[in-house]
């Protein structure tokens, strides 16, 4: 597994793949792995000849109050247990490598960036999809994979790959979820010990609400659940359309899926589920 640190290595690395008609696979992370990461590279090992992954905490997708300079990292870690998946190149530039000369370009996705969690984050989803780009046009991947716990920024992506016209395929990859339902998420262990036995609310609600008939149903069963949790503080509750993220009302006659912001202490917890309204 070879470590590169500029955008130059990485790319020369590229080159040499490419040359023999090798096919390349990308998962772009900010380290501090989980086994919901390795899940992600293990699905790109199967699928492509070649596997990088990035590694990169991107200052412009927090706000001024979030937690960047408290973000956890553990690089040595990290390495190791990307070595033993089989990882063919890990990219970790510093922040200098990738935003060199105070660039004035940005990328948005004029709508679904603002609402939802780019609603209680402005211009989080803008520095996501900007340093996306930015990685896509550094490595060239054929495939590039994300776990479906951040829906809205998976939504983000694909929207931005299809206006752009980039030239290739976004995966997306199930949830993995801890032993008691809990998302993996790098910001779990900043969670107290109380906060974390609360935690698995987020997926008890939304396992009570799978089958409800109606969106309004589904809100319900959710905020009730969450609402029996007192260290639960209910940041936003949505319930959208699948595909689009558009608002939606009435029977669930077609996949929705449910956006949950709970934040717990001083962390924000994530999580998401697609409802379809049926029956087991």
């Amino acid at each position: 597994m070879q470590l590169c640190e500029t955008k130059s290595a990485i790319r020369d690395l590229h080159a040499t793949w490419r040359q023999v008609g090798e096919s390349i696979g990308l998962v772009p992370t900010m380290g501090y792995l989980h086994d919901g990461h390795l899940t992600l590279v293990r699905q790109a090992r199967a699928e492509n000849d070649r596997v990088i992954v990035t590694i990169f905490v991107n200052p412009t997708q927090f706000g001024p109050n979030e937690d960047l300079a408290t973000y956890p990292r553990d690089m040595d870690r990290d390495l190791a247990l990307l070595r033993a998946e089989g990882v063919d190149a890990v990219f970790a530039p510093s922040v200098v490598e990738m935003y060199d000369g105070a660039p004035e370009t940005i990328v948005e996705t004029t709508k679904l960036s603002r609402i939802l969690m780019g609603r209680l984050r402005p211009g989080h989803y803008r520095g996501v999809a900007t340093v996306v780009t930015k990685l896509f046009n550094i490595t060239q991947p054929d495939r590039a994979y994300f776990g479906e716990k951040d829906f809205q920024q998976l939504a983000v992506i694909r929207r931005m790959v299809r206006d752009l016209d980039m030239p290739l395929d976004v995966i997306s990859v199930p949830t993995v979820r801890e032993a008691d339902g809990l998302a993996m998420s790098s910001r779990n262990v900043k969670l107290t010990p109380e906060d974390r036995a609360a935690a698995p609310v987020l997926n008890r609600a939304l396992d009570t609400a799978a089958n409800a008939p109606t969106v309004a149903k589904a809100h319900k069963i959710i905020r009730d659940t969450l609402a029996s949790e007192p260290r639960a503080d209910i940041k936003s509750i949505d319930i959208r359309d699948a595909e689009t993220l558009a608002r939606v009302s009435g029977p669930i006659t077609r996949p929705v899926v449910a956006l949950l912001a709970v934040r717990f202490g001083n962390v924000l917890l994530i999580d998401q589920r697609v409802l379809t309204g049926e029956k087991p």
